[in-house]
């Protein structure tokens, strides 16, 4: 496509490409669109667009078909498979570390059950490290299923402003309880409770009243765990010289590693995947059917069942 070569390297650059890739404002007669070539993502992200457009077209009746949509017909690859998990027994590591992190000073202290409570919501809720930070505990919310049990949810405000529901488990709620009972709240989170579901080391005067806290920023809580993937790989290399390739793995995982990990272990639990495709929102979420009640009550049983951190 002649257009897709263009923006591989526009010519003539005399007229589409500024002197020397300086930015001059558009108002400036030496302006251009491009400082060169656009890479290989700017120019999907140009032909993503101009599709949009033209789809746009189509359906207002401007167009009678999308110029674009043959170029979008790609050949089809194999689905890649997922490599940055951790597998259960590098998983198992980071979980003992954890449970050895020291604990004598009250910061310590702190630190070590706001540790442990962030991995459970990334590993069992299988958040996104920007969702920790964007959501409250007041979003937690209980209901009652066909049978007439009480099951525990958590609403998630996600990617894109999608909205999900995750199966908030025995195991997470008592894990929540444990957390906010040591920052002294009360074992459950109120309704509209803005108190955020990380906070900094110091915020435990909360108590459910008005008063707000800011949530730590993302680059905290990846540095949180960052911190703790490269404590557990130092503790596996001191225990295990011949465990240098699983510690390197640890060593370059992130937070985003812990979510890819749940997935991949809820699959291998024979949890089914439209389930695990809820849990982590990879599709919306529509809650009006009394059919998709009874579908979400039976994926919070599997997952309950068959998906766990066992701290």
């Amino acid at each position: 496509m002649r257009y897709q070569q263009f923006l591989a390297d526009p010519h003539p650059a005399g007229t589409w490409v500024a002197g020397g890739g300086r930015k001059h404002p558009r108002s400036d007669a030496r302006w251009r669109p491009f400082y060169g070539p656009l890479s290989a993502s700017s120019q999907r992200q140009a032909t993503v667009i101009l599709n949009t457009m033209f789809s746009w077209l189509v359906q207002a009746g401007y167009l009678a078909g999308n110029p674009l949509s043959l170029s979008r017909q790609r050949t089809r690859h194999a689905a890649p498979r997922i490599t940055r998990y951790l597998e259960p027994s590098v998983w198992q590591e980071v979980k003992d570390f954890i449970a050895t992190m020291p604990k004598q000073t009250d910061r310590e202290k702190a630190h070590a059950y706001r540790v442990r409570w962030l991995f459970t919501l990334l590993y069992l809720g299988g958040l996104r490290i920007a969702e920790v930070g964007a959501n409250t505990m007041g979003q937690f919310f209980v209901r009652r299923d066909g049978d007439g049990a009480l099951r525990w949810w958590l609403t998630v405000n996600g990617k894109g402003d999608k909205q999900r529901l995750v199966p908030a488990t025995r195991e997470m709620m008592m894990e929540l309880s444990r957390y906010r009972q040591h920052l002294g709240l009360s074992a459950l989170p109120s309704p509209n409770e803005d108190t955020p579901l990380v906070l900094p080391i110091g915020a435990t005067a909360l108590n459910e009243r008005t008063e707000t806290c800011a949530p730590l920023t993302r680059a905290a809580l990846h540095a949180i765990v960052k911190d703790v993937f490269a404590g557990a790989a130092s503790r596996l290399r001191e225990r295990d010289d011949a465990q240098s390739a699983r510690a390197d793995l640890l060593e370059k995982a992130s937070a985003h590693w812990l979510r890819h990990s749940a997935g991949s272990h809820m699959a291998d639990q024979k949890i089914d995947l439209r389930m695990v495709r809820d849990n982590l929102g990879h599709a919306s979420l529509t809650t009006t059917s009394i059919y998709l009640h009874v579908d979400d009550d039976r994926r919070h049983q599997e997952t309950e069942e068959k998906h766990r951190v066992d701290w």
